[in-house]
């Protein structure tokens, strides 16, 4: 819709000429008429009669006239709208993010957003990270924050936290009365591991294939704090971040090995953002324990 044509349609129409039309608008008299010739053109109607001086509303003209005043106060309203979204945070944020990153990386952050912007709705779905990727990616979420794991565009990947992963077994395993411990001698005893298919699996997988060992799996379960627990009881060894580390289990030190893992967010790079993702990622990067953003990583 021609709005400029239209602000001067309505102009004219009031003020009762294009003179007085041109100086309430800050317009010239040629710019005023050539508006409403160009929405004349448009509309293929003609909407000012001009006799002599007096210039008078056509049949189109007095048709149009209430019309041209409801759009305009509707594009204003507009406007109006989309001024107060700059000013103030609210609608709907779709977030989806793992279990443990729930746990222990986002209690704190949720509170202060809360605390922030209480227009905001908050739709929050726990699910394993392969799936959180795949959302992101059908569109079903705004934002992911989980462990990441190979992006290919258009999803976007930026690490927010390094997350390292640490062998840990119970006090009492055979593993833990080792002065020396090697991944020959860890692979030589069963692991509770997240499932096949996860980032954080693979992680661990291939430190041990590169050294052509392989895994004995007791169980596999995606929830770390299950992990913990079997590990705990000394059922298994695992792989844990060292947020989960605590007296019930024991860290088995492997010289010249680490298991790098990075937490982050994930975005669709051809969806614009909403406010209230653009705030959610500002204190996902003010969280004093963020590393800075960084390409996504490589698994190794």
């Amino acid at each position: 819709m021609d709005w400029a044509g239209l602000n001067a349609f309505v102009a004219v129409a009031e003020h009762g000429g294009f003179s007085a039309a041109a100086e309430q608008l800050h317009l010239t008299q040629p710019a005023v008429s050539k508006r409403i010739a160009q929405l004349e053109d448009s509309l293929q109607a003609r909407l000012f009669d001009r006799l002599g001086r007096q210039v008078v509303l056509t049949e189109a003209g007095r048709l149009l006239l209430p019309r041209a005043r409801q759009m305009l106060a509707e594009a204003e309203a507009a406007r109006r709208a989309l001024h107060d979204l700059g000013q103030h945070i609210g609608g709907r944020l779709s977030l989806a993010t793992s279990h443990h990153i729930g746990l222990h990386r986002l209690p704190a952050l949720l509170r202060r957003f809360a605390a922030l912007h209480p227009q905001v709705a908050l739709d929050i779905r726990f699910l394993d990270s392969e799936q959180a990727y795949a959302q992101v990616l059908h569109g079903d979420v705004e934002l992911a924050v989980t462990t990441l794991g190979p992006t290919e565009p258009p999803l976007q990947a930026t690490t927010v936290w390094d997350d390292p992963l640490r062998f840990a077994v119970a006090p009492d395993h055979p593993l833990a009365r080792l002065a020396k411990v090697s991944l020959a001698d860890i692979a030589a005893h069963p692991a509770v591991l997240p499932d096949a298919g996860t980032f954080t699996h693979r992680i661990v997988a291939e430190t041990f294939t590169r050294r052509g060992l392989s895994l004995q799996l007791r169980m596999t379960t995606n929830y770390m704090e299950t992990i913990k627990m079997m590990v705990s009881v000394g059922l298994a060894w695992g792989a844990l971040p060292e947020t989960m580390l605590d007296a019930q289990v024991q860290v088995l030190p492997v010289p010249g090995v680490k298991l790098q893992r990075q937490l982050g967010y994930v975005v669709h790079g051809g969806r614009t953002l909403s406010r209230a993702a653009q705030a959610f990622i500002g204190l996902l990067r003010e969280d004093p324990a963020a590393t800075p953003p960084a390409a996504t990583p490589a698994l190794g």
